[in-house]
């Protein structure tokens, strides 16, 4: 007999909820997050996120409705609502605390949660990046313990690293191939079937639930240790006297040279990711010093950008107390929302310290997060008639590439371009 699955899918943020609609075509699922405005929204048919397909957002909901819950979407904060389920997606954040340690709250609240509600046969799937071993030694016990019931004998557990890159409508959900892996033989295969069942790109089904981890913790590693080697070479070509994207288009002639940018490293994954592969090394006794060093890199380039932009102003004969710096941009990446772990943040910050009074302005960021999550109020629109004794652009909205730059600036100002996004001689530097 063909098993029946009624899916829930906990936290409906950028993975959660395209991943919900994609199952929702198939099954009836249920979107459930403890934010109840968020949930109003999505039974609503917004999504603030911009992640989710509207039309295949208000399809789900229709479908739902139409069909009294036996296929399509709905939204919920209600626990009572998701007990019914068989299976149990968890998407919630991962993030790191102040000390770059993995913090683990939302992922041991979540099977808390779970563990009170799952019942004999049931399978909780893990999409939230970790380190590996972390889905065995830290949520396997709680759901055990909340449950009553024996790991691989009454539940069982998946483990599929989600993929999703904020912004981008060309490599999608179901465009990219998916990591999938089971703590059974018969687990892996079945969680390995439903997600082929979405996934149009196909599935790799990991030898175990630890390899499915580490391959989701060495992606984003990889792309912050190469992405570290091309900031710090734009640190030493800076004291050269020579422009780093010059070099890296004339390197990038021979065939096997990786074309990577220098930048800010922001975001949940590339800036976050390592740290967990870190933390399990140390744990085991390895000191990772090529991860670690590429960290600090990446971390220490606002701080660059902001030294830079004062020491240009010094050269033009500024005075740096009380200057007025125009900062384009807060999120993360390019015309994207996500303001999260954003680097930004930490250029408005060594600029304050120099004394200068900042305004930030980006069209895609909410004020209100932007307040809530770094205690920074962001223009809502540029002020008419203000000019600036510097202008730094970044991040490359569309928006921003558009801009008349002279509008905004004053005599002899200032203009960084940390995304080499501009024509160069509109700029007095650029990373």
């Amino acid at each position: 007999m063909m098993k029946t699955y009624k899916i829930a899918v906990i936290g409906q943020g950028y993975v959660g909820l395209p991943l919900s609609l994609e199952f929702a075509n198939h099954y009836p699922v249920l979107g459930f997050d403890i934010n109840v405005q968020r949930v109003d929204q999505l039974n609503a048919g917004h999504d603030i996120t911009l992640e989710a397909d509207i039309e295949k957002l208000n399809n789900g909901l229709k479908k739902y409705n139409e069909t009294n819950g036996t296929i399509g979407y709905r939204a919920t904060s209600q626990l009572s609502d998701i007990a019914v389920s068989n299976v149990y997606i968890v998407t919630v954040p991962t993030p790191i605390d102040k000390y770059n340690a993995p913090d683990l709250n939302p992922l041991i609240s979540a099977s808390k949660m779970l563990g009170g509600i799952i019942k004999k046969g049931d399978i909780v799937i893990y999409e939230s990046t970790v380190f590996p071993g972390c889905t065995e030694e830290e949520c396997v016990p709680v759901l055990e313990k909340f449950s009553g019931l024996k790991y691989n004998e009454d539940f069982f557990v998946g483990y599929s690293p989600e993929r999703i890159n904020p912004g981008d409508k060309v490599n999608t959900l179901t465009s990219v191939k998916k990591v999938t892996s089971g703590s059974t033989e018969e687990i892996a295969e079945e969680v390995d079937n439903l997600y082929k069942k979405i996934i149009t790109a196909g599935t790799h089904k990991a030898s175990s639930l630890k390899v499915a981890e580490a391959s989701k913790a060495i992606e984003n590693a990889q792309r912050d240790v190469n992405i570290s080697f091309v900031n710090e070479l734009a640190l030493i070509f800076d004291r050269i006297g020579i422009d780093t994207n010059d070099v890296l288009e004339a390197a990038g002639t021979k065939y096997n040279f990786l074309k990577y940018r220098p930048g800010l490293v922001g975001g949940h994954c590339i800036s976050v990711d390592p740290y967990y592969l870190a933390h399990k090394a140390e744990q085991l006794g390895y000191h990772p010093d090529v991860i670690l060093s590429g960290r600090r890199v990446n971390d220490s380039i606002a701080k660059f950008i902001a030294s830079k932009v004062v020491k240009l102003l010094i050269a033009k004969g500024g005075i740096i107390k009380d200057s007025e710096t125009l900062i384009l941009g807060v999120t993360f990446k390019e015309n994207c929302p996500d303001v999260r772990n954003t680097k930004v943040v930490d250029i408005y910050t060594e600029l304050k310290d120099y004394g200068v009074n900042v305004d930030i302005y980006d069209p895609w960021a909410s004020k209100d997060e932007v307040k809530h999550e770094y205690g920074i109020n962001i223009l809502d629109t540029l002020i008419e008639g203000k000019k600036y004794d510097s202008v730094i652009i970044a991040v490359s909205h569309n928006e921003f590439l558009q801009m008349d730059l002279d509008q905004l600036k004053k005599d002899n100002a200032v203009v960084f371009d940390t995304k080499a996004c501009l024509d160069r001689n509109l700029v007095d530097a650029r990373l």
